[in-house]
């Protein structure tokens, strides 16, 4: 299991995303150097976000 993946789960278990969370998630996608199935459930991670399924905390 991949960082992306312990990160992802433990963000849709919580339902909350940290900024640091946020941040890390932010860079690997920016870098371009992450595999299609990290960035697809990267993309799923900001899609909940957007749709409200997510909370933001400290």
């Amino acid at each position: 299991m991949s960082s992306i993946e312990k990160r992802a789960a433990k963000i849709f278990a919580t339902r909350q995303i940290t900024r640091a969370d946020q941040g890390v998630l932010m860079s690997l996608f920016a870098s371009g150097k992450i595999s299609p199935e990290d960035e697809a459930m990267i993309n799923k991670i900001y899609e909940a976000l957007s749709a409200g399924r997510l909370r933001v905390v400290e």
